[in-house]
């Protein structure tokens, strides 16, 4: 498989410096780093992003995170593997990556739930990982960017 074109985060540098200040806000909003790559590979898999989920499991490996836990990412429900934070921050994830099946799927309760582990500048970092992940989602599905694709 071959992209259609550059990611257009590379063709307009500005896009790219933005983003990448976005991530640097993001990584020091205080939320564990293993916790911020299951955010991202959890929208990815939503949305059928090959190359995020690709490079997310990599990142998160890179974190320190466990190829068990990676493994049931997409099934973090019904997994004894995760946290009450992490599980606050993968439902805050799905209602915000999913929110065109229902706009009022970011229901007070799953915000409760979130806000009961992550204070309102962790909570910013979350909302702009997931953010982030759903703009690369879409970019790179547009574009046909393929799994194994690298940046840089």
């Amino acid at each position: 498989m071959t992209a259609r074109m550059k990611n257009p985060a590379m063709v307009l540098p500005d896009a790219m410096t933005g983003i990448q200040n976005l991530y640097k806000a993001v990584h020091k909003g205080g939320v564990p780093q293993t916790t911020l790559e299951l955010v991202h590979l959890r929208a990815s898999q939503i949305n059928g992003c090959g190359p995020c989920v690709s490079s997310g499991t990599k990142a998160a490996q890179r974190a320190g995170e466990t190829t068990e836990r990676l493994f049931q990412v997409v099934a973090w429900r019904e997994s004894g593997l995760f946290t009450d934070a992490e599980r606050a921050a993968l439902a805050l994830t799905e209602a915000a990556t999913r929110l065109a099946d229902n706009p009022e799927t970011v229901t007070q309760q799953l915000w409760d739930d979130a806000a009961d582990h992550f204070d309102e500048q962790q909570l910013s970092a979350i909302i702009l990982m997931i953010s982030l992940t759903n703009l690369f989602n879409r970019i790179n599905t547009t574009i046909r960017e393929p799994a194994d694709a690298t940046w840089g």
